[in-house]
């Protein structure tokens, strides 16, 4: 068998023998992402990925979605506002974490006060209570995306509804809807189309009929929040 030299070692290898570690769940990568080192490492290792507009973090594995920040990056974003939306963003999501890739521990090479970084991600852990994965460089992210494809690799995961702006069939529409209640994720949103089979009945449905699907204190929050928006 022919010897193909890979482009981001200086060791050759056979391709054909490498397997895919993941071949049924895909890492999703944004095309801003696409010219990454992530990337490199990623087809160097011969996971499965595929390249899409999201519209949410860098990173969506089945219904995880991640968010990468070098350190640098880090301390910018924190600066300028931007990490804030971006938690907020990825807590759409059920399953999301952070990959905070090659922390340094020497606070004072920024021009920043060591204790608004680690005030910062004492926040992050504590107020918006998103993990955070640390690395230590592109090749060790790489290798966490990997492993969390391999986790549903060996399970069957109920998918959320992709929180991006694309057409969607009538039932996922409807479950959609339903997610952008407070307190309401996939699951408890199609028990409720289950029951119900559709918004408006959903919508006009009695307090005690809902308390057949979640607890009165939701019951209550839910059709409070309906009254507003009528």
């Amino acid at each position: 068998m022919k010897q193909i030299e890979n482009i981001f070692s200086k060791t050759k290898t056979l391709s054909s023998t490498i397997p895919c570690p993941n071949p049924k769940t895909p890492i999703i990568i944004d095309t801003r992402e696409r010219q990454s080192l992530i990337t490199a490492n990623l087809i160097e290792q011969k996971a499965n990925i595929q390249h899409e507009l999201l519209q949410i973090g860098d990173y969506l594995i089945n219904d995880t979605i991640i968010e990468r920040k070098t350190f640098p990056d880090f301390i910018g974003s924190m600066l300028d506002k931007r990490l804030h939306k971006q938690l907020l963003e990825i807590k759409k999501y059920s399953k999301h974490f952070l990959i905070l890739e090659n922390f340094h521990y020497n606070y004072n090479q920024f021009n920043v006060h060591e204790n608004a970084i680690r005030g910062m991600l004492l926040s992050i852990t504590t107020d918006y209570q998103v993990p955070i994965i640390y690395t230590k460089n592109e090749k060790d992210t790489a290798r966490f995306l990997i492993l969390t494809a391999k986790r549903y690799e060996k399970q069957k995961s109920q998918n959320a509804i992709r929180q991006i702006k694309t057409q969607q069939t009538s039932k996922l529409q409807k479950q959609f809807i339903l997610e952008g209640f407070p307190g309401i994720g996939p699951t408890l949103a199609k028990n409720l189309l289950k029951e119900f089979k559709s918004l408006n009945n959903i919508f006009n449905a009695t307090e005690k009929q809902l308390e057949k699907i979640f607890d009165k204190n939701k019951v209550v929050k839910f059709t409070s929040l309906l009254k507003s928006k009528t």
